[in-house]
């Protein structure tokens, strides 16, 4: 079993060892770390955290936008650490994870590659 340390820097850089193939929201449950969770299955938000040092595999997280990818964001329910890792959880990690689409709208390249993408009229 390949493990990986989790460091979870806004809750006193407290340190837990997870298993690589399961899902840090489960992992870290299961030690006693209380996380909000809604889908379990990478669709909504409910248990973003803030990636802030370190590698995870979320390929099946379908909730998050460019934007938020590339601010560090990451999907709980899904995603597995691939190294040692830091984050930051709960409501004040998510400084950056929301926006008002009508004040601050996206921008093409900030939303998902097939939601970005114009359509082929010919394909109509």
């Amino acid at each position: 079993m390949t493990t990986h340390t989790v460091t979870i820097a806004n809750r006193g850089d407290a340190q837990f060892t997870v298993d690589a193939k399961r899902p840090l929201l489960d992992s870290l449950r299961a030690q006693g770390v209380d996380l909000p969770y809604g889908c379990k299955y990478g669709g909504c938000i409910t248990c973003a955290a803030k990636l802030t040092a370190g590698t995870v595999d979320q390929r099946r997280q379908v909730a998050l936008n460019n934007r938020q990818l590339d601010r560090g964001y990451v999907i709980l329910c899904v995603a597995r650490a691939t190294s040692d890792i830091t984050l930051e959880i709960g409501v004040e990690s998510h400084d950056q994870l929301y926006r008002n689409p009508f004040i601050d709208p996206l921008l093409p390249h900030e939303l998902k590659a097939d939601i970005a993408a114009p359509k082929d009229p010919s394909n109509a």
